[in-house]
């Protein structure tokens, strides 16, 4: 076996996993909202965005499977919170995503003059129907779409990033934004890459397994290989079009969707912007059949229910969700992603250090997510004196008031597990 490229075409296929279209709308709307600070954000959104989700793989060398995941804070934690991300990637937020962007960047510049409400209802009833075809009949149309759509898309946005960086479209402004690397840090949870990678890793070692790769040592090898790679695609994606972003900062007001679409009509003319809109539409498509099919499984698995039916209900769901369109979706998902991402960043960190004290592994996991639950309840609620009293906390002026309380906790859990066995070596 050639170890470099078998790690090669490991790194395509993991920049593929997380290659979506979260990845394409979200770095150039950060870079306009930055401006002339899009740099400092762009490091933020890159911890976040790319960092993240490959720790998140990484973590499988230590964990296996997706069940042993947290398991030891406690077992019914760890079912409540893999079914919480299953939601959150599944069909609360990623999926009518999806269904979303579809219709706001591949339909709706095709049919500019019908009325919006009723195309989008058509949008997502055409998309979720095709997508509930494809997972129960396992077609191998998303795979043949898949190996398509990546390389135009990726030819697409070579050619938007060398036209937009050595044209003229724009000149970045000043927007005098504070806590710019803390906004980039929380944009990035926005592409849910890294709860994703939790459930892609139970996918990336049963392929390695699957070559006979079993050895851990072997797996690292691999998986850091292909985290190079990923990453060197997926920051260069990012820094890019956050750049243009910031270009374009002084334009005007944009949609979530506008602005990509946007720097394709400008750099690439009427038609560039249809053809990246059709592509983008197409990737979110093959985006949703998985998503669908990890929900429908996860909850066939914890239920009576049949797989079909819950794919029937996701769909459905989630098509329902996508009426509300992108921004919506975005501002509905802020409060549980601002909660999740913490304890999910904790739980990773856990597992690739293999920390083994369960008195530890547990303060470290509940103070992360009391804290951010409380910091994000009081700003959600509008609690001015509780969001006031926890900025007495260290580090929670920067936007992470949970990092000092994690680590308290892990040091006091430590010391009474200490001191306990002490006690028992002494009986």
């Amino acid at each position: 076996m050639n170890k470099k490229k078998e790690a090669v075409i490991f790194g395509f296929a993991l920049f593929a996993m997380f290659f979506g279209a979260g990845n394409l709308i979200f770095p150039p709307s950060l870079g306009i909202a930055m401006g002339k600070d899009w740099f400092l954000a762009g490091i933020g959104f890159l911890l976040t965005g790319v960092g993240l989700p490959l720790f998140g793989v990484l973590a499988f060398t230590k964990v296996g499977r997706l069940e042993d995941f947290s398991i030891k804070v406690s077992s019914r934690f760890n079912t409540i919170y893999c079914t919480a991300l299953i939601l959150v990637i599944g069909p609360l937020f990623a999926i009518p995503r999806t269904g979303s962007t579809t219709f706001e960047m591949g339909v709706r510049p095709l049919f500019p003059d019908t009325d919006p409400f009723l195309l989008a209802v058509v949008s997502s009833v055409v998309f979720f129907l095709a997508t509930y075809l494809v997972v129960i009949k396992e077609s191998k149309l998303t795979d043949i779409i898949g190996k398509f759509i990546t390389p135009v898309l990726l030819v697409i946005l070579a050619a938007i990033a060398f036209l937009g960086i050595t044209g003229n479209i724009g000149i970045a402004v000043d927007k005098q934004v504070t806590g710019v690397f803390t906004q980039g840090f929380v944009n990035g949870y926005q592409t849910m890459d890294a709860l994703a990678s939790v459930l892609f890793g139970v996918i990336i070692i049963k392929g390695l397994e699957g070559k006979g790769i079993t050895a851990e040592k072997d797996q690292r090898y691999f998986l850091t290989g292909a985290a190079f790679i990923a990453a060197a695609g997926l920051g260069l994606i990012y820094f890019s079009l956050m750049f243009l972003g910031s270009k374009i900062s002084g334009v005007g007001a944009f949609e979530t969707t506008s602005s990509a679409l946007y720097l394709a009509e400008v750099t690439l003319g009427a038609s560039g912007k249809i053809l990246f809109g059709i592509c983008v539409a197409a990737a979110c498509f093959t985006t949703a059949v998985g998503l669908v099919a990890i929900s429908a499984a996860w909850f066939a698995g914890l239920t009576r229910i049949k797989y079909n039916v819950w794919a029937v209900i996701v769909c459905v769901f989630s098509g329902i969700m996508a009426l509300g369109g992108v921004d919506f979706i975005i501002k509905l998902s802020i409060p549980v992603l601002c909660i999740l991402y913490p304890v999910t960043i904790i739980l990773i960190l856990l597992n690739i250090f293999g920390v083994k004290n369960v008195l530890v592994y547990r303060a470290a996991t509940y103070a992360t997510l009391v804290t951010i639950t409380i910091e994000v309840g009081a700003q959600t609620l509008g609690l001015t004196g509780i969001s006031e009293l926890l900025k007495l906390i260290p580090l929670a002026d920067a936007g992470f008031a949970w990092i000092t309380p994690c680590i308290l906790g892990m040091l006091i859990a430590y010391l009474i597990s200490k001191t306990r066995n002490g006690q028992k070596e002494e009986k």
